[in-house]
């Protein structure tokens, strides 16, 4: 017979006072009692193995047959030998008791301070002395429950130093300290491990709460985004059959003319040429008369010849520079001036309803400097913008104005005006970045496509913080607003692109919050550095 089908499946040793529960699964009936105390509190009780569920609680009853049998393995010794799987290998914990080639510990004593077989665990169950002894799960680090420095079993703790010691460390080493049993410290922590792990399910249960709060709203977005390009669709599609349709009126218009127009000129013209033809006709009898030689036969005939009538078209004819269908064209076009001007006026309010969706995911910003280098962004200046007064250096982190102008290449990119930078990097989403000036500089952001001509701050596509040797000024769109706070070498500036917020702050022992701006950005940005005279200058920090 083999003992592995009259083991317990908890204790993993042969059965003792075996029962049987409702499923049909045998145990120990202390095994299979402790395992359901522990239940008692959820007031349903399971199988370990099948996890059949039952209510109420079964009453426990020994299984007789199933006893003899066990006692009968017991006696004949027919226990098969150990198969290679239950020898201990080279990661599993081995058995301090065995000879020779030694067994898998299935379970090890934290006062014995040894790991057993399921052989030689059975004094652990049978004997009263092993009764109160504390069995866990095999472990390879029993010796960590030894003091190193008296050989004795660490059962006490100190507050104190907050470690694990034996009795004899109170009277040296800690002597005077706080200290508590081992036991009873574990029953503190294990508290606060509960409440731990009951803030961490309350934590789970509320964001998963919002992870069903941020499907919703990806599947409203979905829906209203569809919608919204079917509408936006149908609407242009009607807009643009209306200026076909007008398109075409025109044409017609146009061609309907152009046939009146040139039927009523062909006509004149027509008539005109049979009046040509005519008067060529007169012209040759006046030819062939005036070669008469006979003066009697020509003054015979001369009366004979019809009056020349005059024109009836010569005289009403006018010709002079015709404009033709030109003032259509003009008409047209102002049309097309007309429509540009009211797309130019609506279309950025259209773009601001399609970005204006931000109303969930937005995060507070940091409250310290820590807080805000969780967003650090490493900035670099760009050579193609740099006005020719401005030297970079540093890797293109660093910027000073020299009065000698410097070799750069033509670039339609570059400031010809006022000597400012811009970087290399665009940034959007949430972003930090330091910058150390000397004397005076404009610290800015600014979208990529502002006015190489203009300077930062003195238009609506950048928006710059001027500091000097005591003062700060902000400028945007050429208002200018006096900035209070410590002045210090080194600014800090914070974006957070989707919430339209710019931060401007001092930077020394403390970060002092300087000026701050909220609008709505519809474009990547990008920082940029203005030094204001001769020998100023400004570097990036890294950060990361």
């Amino acid at each position: 017979m083999d003992s592995s089908k009259c083991s317990c499946s908890i204790c993993l040793d042969l059965l003792k006072d075996p029962v049987t529960i409702p499923c049909g699964h045998s145990y120990c009936m202390n095994c299979i009692k402790d395992c359901w105390d522990g239940e008692d509190q959820r007031r349903i009780h399971s199988c370990p193995q099948c996890r059949k569920e039952f209510i109420p609680r079964p009453v426990l009853e020994k299984n007789i047959m199933l006893s003899e049998l066990v006692e009968d393995l017991k006696q004949t010794g027919l226990q098969s030998a150990p198969a290679d799987h239950c020898y201990a290998g080279p990661e599993d914990v081995a058995c301090d008791f065995c000879t020779g080639r030694k067994m898998k510990a299935v379970k090890s004593c934290l006062v014995c301070l040894a790991s057993y077989c399921k052989n030689h665990l059975q004094p652990h169950y049978e004997s009263p002395t092993f009764k109160k002894h504390n069995l866990v799960e095999a472990s390879t680090e029993l010796l960590q429950n030894i003091c190193s420095r008296h050989d004795e079993v660490m059962k006490i703790f100190c507050r104190t130093d907050q470690q694990c010691i034996c009795y004899l460390c109170t009277m040296d080493k800690h002597k005077g300290h706080e200290t508590v049993p081992a036991a009873a410290e574990r029953a503190e922590k294990q508290k606060e491990l509960q409440e731990s792990r009951q803030q961490i399910h309350q934590r789970i249960q509320d964001q998963e709460k919002d992870v069903k709060l941020l499907q919703q709203e990806v599947e409203a977005i979905n829906v209203s985004a569809d919608k919204a390009v079917e509408d936006s669709e149908k609407i242009f599609t009607d807009l643009i059959r209306l200026l076909q349709e007008r398109s075409s009126n025109v044409k017609q218009q146009i061609r309907s003319q152009q046939e009146t127009e040139v039927s009523r000129v062909k006509d004149v013209q027509e008539k005109l040429e049979q009046e040509i033809t005519e008067l060529k006709r007169k012209d040759a009898e006046l030819e062939q008369l005036s070669h008469t030689e006979d003066h009697i036969q020509f003054l015979l005939n001369y009366p004979s010849l019809p009056a020349l009538s005059e024109s009836t078209h010569s005289s009403s004819i006018n010709i002079r520079p015709l404009r033709h269908f030109e003032d259509v064209t003009a008409a047209v076009s102002e049309l097309r001036d007309i429509m540009q001007d009211v797309l130019r006026a609506t279309w950025r309010n259209i773009s601001l309803k399609v970005t204006d969706l931000g109303v969930l995911l937005s995060e507070p910003e940091p409250k310290n400097r820590t807080g805000f280098l969780k967003y650090s962004q490493e900035i670099t200046l760009d050579p193609n913008t740099a006005h020719r007064e401005l030297l970079l250096s540093e890797g293109n982190r660093k910027v000073t104005r020299m009065k000698q102008l410097q070799p750069y290449p033509d670039h339609p990119e570059r400031f010809s005006v006022h000597n400012q930078v811009l970087s290399r990097e665009s940034l959007t989403g949430r972003c930090y970045w330091e910058v150390e000036w000397g004397g005076g500089v404009y610290v800015a952001v600014s979208y990529k496509n502002i006015n190489r001509t203009e300077a930062f701050g003195f238009n609506d596509r950048s928006w710059s913080l001027y500091g000097y040797t005591d003062s700060y000024t902000f400028y945007h769109n050429k208002v200018q607003t006096p900035v209070s706070g410590p002045v210090s070498s080194r600014i800090g500036v914070y974006l957070d692109h989707r919430a339209g917020i710019l931060s401007f702050y001092s930077i020394s022992e403390t970060m002092t919050l300087l000026h701050r701006v909220q609008t709505r950005f519809t474009q990547p940005l990008h920082a940029g550095i203005r030094p204001f005279s001769y020998g100023d200058s400004a570097m990036f920090f890294k950060l990361k």
